[in-house]
């Protein structure tokens, strides 16, 4: 009972109890080379106000030398702390890694930033945007995954949730219409996997790919063929309009960024809150859980594993559908060949970034939504920062998250293991 209540820490064990406070060493060092040793003179401005705030709040300007050379010291001394943790073997605390992580991103833009203004309450707004459709997908993994299916079809359930919301919005002029439709559709991929995956004990891993390419394969060849020769009949769905909740929308930089969103987003916070409660207090999540962990124990006790993965699969692909959804519905406005761009293999990260938890995925596929839009803001305000690197940030991100912070992780027991009565 202890060790449940204990605050969350990065694991580690003998052969990896080096790998996180390598990294924060690593990039401590980085962060001081880059951030105080190879700054401009000069200052960097963020902006902290919107327009319809309650009252203003005024622009953080910081001098750019200066402050790299404190975040620089901070995060030094961070990366000491953990190789101290290290060397006594303990583990370093997840929440000192977020301090690290933040930090480091402040000094980073303070970097880039130097003699412009960052528009803070547009980047995360922006974060947000780009995170919905990967917080989707990371739920549907979360759950597939805990019922003991290994769900790499997320980016298939997600490019069928938003081919077919376009179509059916498009054709009924209802955004709820397409919306239903997402679901349905991100259902249908998810119940090919869990049928090859549960009936037919086909290597699930495989399995995911394949529905990939098809689903990939399938929109390309449907879009160019039907969507495009008729884009007004067919791809010119109609958006969800933003919709502000009176006084918190007003809220300076929390209001924006989650209380002037579209139906969707709302949508995703709720989802949020019901998988988290419906896997760790209820009954349903109990079984789910105990399936993914023992099958043999669940069907000792009555528990009809097969069935339960397979409604709990199709579930999971429901949920990302609703990501892909977001893309024609929310965002873009139409179906795009490939508009997923392999959203779902970073909702995926996500789920092992978050250790399979929902709230942890959801964090995680913030960060890499902010490593994503982060390379729009920069490249607007003329950052000195490459646009080759900016073009990897997203990705670069997902590695060092998942490979250098993570640590060891297991997931449930009894994932990717087809189970047979």
């Amino acid at each position: 009972m202890s060790t449940l209540a204990s605050s969350p820490v990065v694991t580690s064990g003998s052969g990896t109890k080096w790998k996180v406070p390598g990294a924060l060493v690593v990039f401590a060092f980085v962060g001081l080379l880059v951030f105080a040793l190879n700054a401009e003179s000069g200052t960097s401005t963020f902006g902290l106000a919107s327009e319809t705030d309650f009252f203003r709040i005024g622009d953080l300007s910081v001098p750019t030398v200066g402050t790299g050379y404190v975040v620089a010291v901070f995060l030094l001394a961070i990366a000491a702390f953990s190789v101290v943790r290290a060397v006594s073997n303990r583990s370093t605390p997840l929440w000192l890694v977020a301090v690290f992580a933040v930090l480091f991103v402040f000094g980073f833009l303070t970097w880039a930033a130097v003699g412009e203004s960052i528009p803070v309450p547009g980047l995360l707004i922006g974060t947000v945007a780009l995170s919905t459709p990967l917080i989707f997908g990371a739920l549907g993994g979360v759950v597939s995954e805990r019922v003991g299916v290994v769900n790499i079809a997320i980016e298939g359930q997600l490019l069928g949730g938003a081919f077919v919301s376009a179509v059916t919005a498009s054709i009924t002029g209802s955004a709820i219409a397409g919306l239903i439709a997402a679901l349905v559709a991100g259902a249908l991929v998810a119940s090919l996997l869990a049928v090859f995956s549960i009936r037919y004990f086909v290597n699930q891993v495989i399995v995911g790919v394949v529905l990939n390419v098809l689903v990939v394969g399938l929109t390309s060849f449907l879009y160019s063929q039907i969507l495009v020769p008729n884009a007004a009949t067919f791809n010119t769905p109609p958006r969800f309009e933003r919709i502000e909740i009176p006084i918190l929308s007003q809220i300076p930089i929390v209001g924006p960024v989650l209380f002037r969103q579209t139906i969707i987003e709302y949508l995703m916070y709720i989802a949020v809150g019901l998988v988290f409660f419906g896997l760790f207090h209820t009954r349903w999540g109990l079984r789910l859980r105990a399936v993914g962990e023992h099958p043999q124990a669940a069907d000792t006790v009555g528990i009809n594993v097969r069935r339960v993965r397979f409604w709990n699969v199709c579930l999971a692909g429901a949920i990302a559908g609703l990501g892909g959804a977001y893309f024609t519905l929310g965002s873009v406005g139409a179906f795009g060949k490939e508009m997923t761009a392999g959203a779902g293999y970073i909702a995926l990260a996500a789920v092992i970034f978050g250790r399979w938890d929902p709230i942890r995925a959801t964090l995680a596929a913030l960060l890499f939504g902010f490593a994503s839009n982060l390379q729009n803001v920069l490249g607007i305000i003329g950052s000195p920062v490459p646009s080759e690197f900016m073009l990897m940030l997203p990705y670069i991100v997902t590695i060092f998250a998942v490979a250098g912070l993570v640590g060891r992780v297991r997931g449930p027991a009894a994932s990717g293991r087809p189970y047979e009565p």
